[in-house]
């Protein structure tokens, strides 16, 4: 896996007003009403078993959505900013795994795009933040929290994930 720095300098930081953490100030950043959509749609997403309908309406609030790829029930993507998020064809993102385009912090707030590659694998219950790049044919164990980028082909598992073999 590359070094936090890759992923650090796509991150944009907005930082939080004197006296509240980040999370106080979310509508300085994201309006209220985009915010209600995007909850709506990815909230019925979760329970949505056809993944043609699926993808269809994760593209109505900007995330892009690759040929056949698979969303497991119960993934939740980013509610604040889901244009970030990329999917590459034919990758499948695993049963309750959360990816985010964002972090709250108490001082600032982190934006940064994911991106997915083409044919990768991620596992069920997997985190991942914000800035992070999955290469092409990647896999990702269940139950990993991904806060580095992944090389193309590696296997990656663990908190946090590190390299455990290349991928088939």
């Amino acid at each position: 896996m590359n070094t936090s720095d890759e992923r650090a300098a796509r991150l944009t930081i907005y930082p939080a007003p004197d006296g509240v953490n980040s999370l106080w100030a979310w509508r300085r950043w994201v309006p209220l009403r985009r915010v209600a959509r995007n909850f709506v749609v990815i909230y019925s997403c979760r329970y949505v078993a056809f993944l043609s309908w699926k993808n269809a309406l994760y593209r109505t609030i900007g995330i892009r959505v690759g040929r056949k790829v698979s969303i497991g029930l119960g993934a939740t993507l980013d509610v604040f900013f889901p244009q970030l998020i990329s999917l590459g064809d034919n990758s499948i993102v695993g049963y309750n795994t959360v990816i985010l385009a964002h972090e709250f912090l108490v001082r600032e707030l982190r934006t940064g795009p994911v991106t997915i590659g083409k044919e990768v694998m991620i596992g069920a219950n997997v985190t991942i933040l914000p800035g992070v790049t999955i290469g092409d044919g990647a896999t990702v164990s269940a139950c990993s929290l991904v806060n580095g980028d992944v090389p193309p082909g590696a296997m990656v598992g663990g908190v946090p994930a590190r390299p455990i073999g290349e991928s088939r």
